[in-house]
Parts: structure tokens; C-alpha cells; sequence
């Protein structure tokens, strides 16, 4: 008899470091517009809130321990959502930066990019007409020319300080095959236990494609180094390729992850009103499915994670 499938982890990042305000008018910007946007995605389903700031006065990506105080202890009050802080921050911002918050919070969970790479929209600037604020052309041209750095190195420190001395597990962020096997070194080391939750990422200039068979190679070599139970899979899409590749991800077993920090669309030429919008929306394709969705109760199990009460705020 066949197994039966777990249920799936709906994951929402909500604003990110890559998207500006003159894309989108509903790009959550301030404290208030990311907490409601949050709380409201947890509302319709996501089990997971994957969480960056923004400087409250022009949109621009933020590192500050004030400004994540302003509205990450407005989520965990309104909902029961498990708070996944970033630690990729964005570009250009120093590691001690991007580690600055999850080191006080101490989360559950904490996203790590598993790997240095060329990460850029600079050719989104092209669709451009009119910016709101002087930062954003030359942040988002300047990505032609930037690494995302995540040395060998910087992935043991987070390893370390996060996650041995702070109880945090990791959303571990996979752009490429390569990732997988720096992961599997990691595993190797001893410094990584299970249930990994590898968060497999398509469509990202400097990474991966969005390939339907990008998908199917990256469940094959994750089933290979850590065997189809030593993991949780889980499908981002970047822009246009969300919903799609997250349909195809559901169908193989795997978990979603929606939000505006991966799509600023619901569907073509429709914008997203709200990251809610779009958790809804994969709601509702999983359960034509057959599948059921996670509670943030049963994502916890199932990803081992420490559990609410154990975080620091």
C-alpha cells in the first residue's frame, strides 16, 4: 500500500529585500503594513511567516533590532504561526547585520541561503517608469554587479551561533544542485541533524530556472544524499513560475511557499493585492488536491522545531 501523503506546509514570506515600492503599491513597506499582511496570511493558512524589515520611511531593506521589534511581537501575538526570521537580510548588508535580530530573538526558525551567488532583478529596473525613492534605481541596477555572500564559512558561524546556541532550525535555502551537496557537507560535519527542510528555489537570475526538470533533479539528488525520509521538500517559484511549479511541487509530496517577497502576482497582469491573496489561492489548488494543509501545530512536528514558548520575546 502506498504511504499516505503528509500533509503540506504552506509558507509565506511576506515582503523580503529584493522587490521596491514603485513595483508594487501592496508590497508591505512599514511595521503596520508587515504585521497585517502577516497576520492576515496566517489567517488564510500559512503555517510559516518568513520575516525581513524595511526602513518605516522608504521601504529600503533594514537590519534593526527596533524595527523588528515594531512588528514581530504584533504576529506572535495574533497568531500562532511560526516566525521564521531571515539571515540572508539582502546584499548588502554585512553577516553580523543579518544575524543581528535572530540572535536576540532566538526564533524557531531561521532561513539560510546554502551558498555565495550572483543574485540580481537588475533588468526588472527596465520596466520601471517612475521610482518613489531615490534608493531604489540604483539598489536594484547594483545587483548586476553584487554577490550574495554565504561562505563556507559564514554557513558554519550561522550553524553555530543560530542554530547549536540558539535552538533555531533552518528553512535551508537551495538555488542550485550545488547547495544540496554544500548541505550534505554540513550534514556530514555534524553540525546539521534532521528533518532538514530544504527550501528548493527556481527562477532566480544567478540560480536555477524555472525548469519543471529542475524540479524533478532536485528531488531526485535530495532523495539521494539524504534519503526521501531524512527531509521535508518544499518549492518556491519565483515571479510568474509560483503557482505552476508550487501545483507540481504539491503533486510530488512536497510543501509551498508563497508571499510577495517571491511574486508581487496573483495571476498574469493582476497584482497581488495582499501576500494573503496568494495563500488562497494555493489553498485552494491544494485542496482540489486532495491535500491537506498543515496547522503551525503539525509543521512544528513535523520539522522538529522547539516550539514557541522557547523563543526569546
Amino acid at each position: 500500500m502506498a504511504k499516505q501523503q503528509d500533509k503540506v506546509i504552506i509558507s509565506c514570506a511576506v515582503t523580503g529585500s529584493v522587490h521596491t515600492p514603485s513595483m508594487s503599491p501592496y508590497l508591505p513597506c512599514t511595521p503596520d503594513q508587515i504585521a497585517e499582511q502577516a497576520i492576515e496570511a496566517a489567517q488564510a493558512g500559512a503555517a510559516i511567516l518568513h520575516l525581513h524589515a524595511r526602513n518605516p520611511a522608504d521601504g529600503s531593506p533594514s537590519f534593526e533590532p527596533a524595527v523588528f521589534d515594531q512588528f514581530v511581537p504584533r504576529i506572535r501575538a495574533a497568531t500562532d504561526a511560526v516566525i521564521n526570521i531571515t539571515t540572508g537580510g539582502s546584499t548588502r548588508m554585512t553577516l553580523d547585520q543579518r544575524l543581528a535580530y535572530p540572535l536576540q530573538l532566538k526564533p524557531e526558525m531561521c532561513s539560510l541561503n546554502m551558498g555565495s551567488m550572483n543574485f540580481s532583478i537588475h533588468t526588472a529596473a527596465r520596466k520601471i517608469k517612475a521610482w518613489q525613492h531615490p534608493w531604489e534605481q540604483p539598489y536594484v541596477e547594483g545587483m548586476e554587479d553584487l554577490i550574495f555572500r554565504n561562505t563556507f564559512k559564514d554557513i558554519k558561524h550561522i550553524l553555530q551561533t543560530l542554530g547549536d546556541g540558539c535552538g533555531t532550525r533552518f528553512e535551508f535555502e537551495c538555488y542550485d544542485v550545488g547547495h544540496l551537496y554544500t548541505l550534505a557537507h554540513f550534514v556530514d560535519e555534524g553540525l546539521v541533524q534532521g528533518p532538514l527542510f530544504i527550501q528548493s528555489i527556481y527562477g532566480i537570475l544567478g540560480g536555477m530556472g524555472p525548469d519543471p526538470e529542475n524540479l524533478v533533479t532536485m528531488r531526485t539528488t535530495a532523495d539521494r544524499l539524504f534519503g526521501r525520509d531524512g527531509y521535508r521538500f518544499s518549492v518556491l517559484g519565483a515571479g510568474r513560475h509560483q503557482m505552476p511549479l508550487l501545483t507540481m511541487a504539491a503533486v510530488m509530496g512536497g510543501n509551498v511557499r508563497v508571499g510577495l517577497e517571491d511574486s508581487l502576482y496573483l495571476g498574469r497582469g493582476e497584482l497581488a493585492r495582499s501576500c494573503a491573496d496568494q495563500v488562497r489561492k494555493i489553498r485552494r489548488i491544494l485542496t482540489e488536491l486532495s491535500l491537506e494543509i498543515a496547522t503551525p501545530a503539525e509543521a512544528r512536528d513535523m520539522l522538529g522545531l522547539k516550539g514557541r514558548d522557547a523563543v526569546a520575546v
